[in-house]
């Protein structure tokens, strides 16, 4: 999905204001970020919309991706003549269980699209040489739709864009990889950053809505911001992000990576802003968490981990 080192071309990330999840206005908003950054045409493709369903655990779903911006997507994909699934990994229990839980599949009722549970998947050994098994399904569609949900995370400040390919990864991997490689925060964001260059062809929509913010991923209160982006660049939605919730680039552990590798978009002055620009789109009150906390998952903790995520997959479908 991105470039080599040294990429100096300039990326276009879209911002806009949106204050409802009306579905008709979202739909509205989903087309002219499409047609103004020219991102894929889908006509006979199949899509992968692949969203934030982290756990159940909160039954008013803030945590997730909302169900009302995902089913938006979905009607503007479906309207346009793509074939539409909706995937993930979530840290506990099984997509399906996790999207009927917090009301993502009501909100898709009706809609011809298919629910998927990210089991089957393929090795990979990323660049740093860390094995991984990310789901087939994300690597495999047409086109993969990264729906992150904006919100502030306990261990990395920020979740975004970037963070959320990491789902893609299949179940007890993801705890692992944090017991593993949590110590070491730079060897940790390495991981994540190397992950993106797995994906095929990509497109990032955010949910800025309605945040989560003080705390994260899964605790946290709500804040309105009122806030949609897209790009087909990850990184540079993430490097805009960050400006538009007033957050100092360099307390991003990710963005300091991606910046460290002059990967395209980590550059501020690398992207165009065909639309609003940070600062006509900057909101107020986000608070990132006080303090963080480390990102590693001790042995005990992974076991009870792995009984709870047994324990969801049967009874929380």
């Amino acid at each position: 999905m991105l470039k080599a080192r040294g990429e100096s071309a300039t990326v276009a990330v879209g911002l806009l204001r949106q204050e409802t999840y009306d579905r008709s206005v979202l739909k509205e908003k989903i087309d002219l970020l499409w047609r103004t950054l020219a991102l894929p045409a889908v006509r006979s493709s199949r899509v992968l919309l692949k969203p934030n369903l982290i756990a159940a655990k909160r039954r008013d779903g803030l945590p997730c991706t909302h169900g009302e911006f995902i089913a938006a997507v979905a009607g503007y994909l479906l309207d346009n003549g793509a074939q539409v699934a909706v995937g993930d990994s979530p840290a506990f229990g099984r997509a399906r269980g996790v999207m009927k839980a917090v009301g993502i599949a009501d909100a898709l009722a009706g809609l011809p699209v298919t629910l998927v549970d990210f089991q089957a998947g393929v090795d990979h050994q990323l660049a740093s040489g860390v094995r991984v098994r990310v789901a087939r399904a994300a690597l495999e569609c047409d086109l993969l739709v990264n729906l992150p949900k904006c919100k502030a995370h306990c261990q990395l400040l920020v979740s975004l864009a970037v963070k959320n390919y990491f789902g893609a990864v299949l179940g007890w991997r993801k705890p692992w990889l944090h017991m593993r490689h949590g110590e070491r925060e730079e060897e940790f964001a390495a991981i994540l950053v190397d992950l993106l260059a797995l994906f095929p062809a990509t497109v990032s929509l955010l949910d800025g809505i309605i945040a989560l913010h003080r705390d994260g991923p899964i605790n946290g209160e709500p804040v309105q911001l009122g806030v949609l982006a897209a790009s087909a660049n990850a990184v540079a939605m993430d490097t805009a992000m960050l400006q538009v919730l007033g957050v100092d680039l360099e307390q991003s552990l990710l963005w300091r990576e991606c910046r460290r590798r002059n990967l395209a978009g980590a550059d501020p002055a690398g992207i165009v802003y065909p639309l609003l620009d940070p600062v006509a789109a900057r909101v107020t009150g986000f608070k990132v968490p006080a303090r963080l906390r480390p990102v590693s998952f001790h042995p005990r903790r992974l076991a009870v981990g792995a009984v709870r995520r047994l324990y969801a997959s049967v009874f929380a479908r």
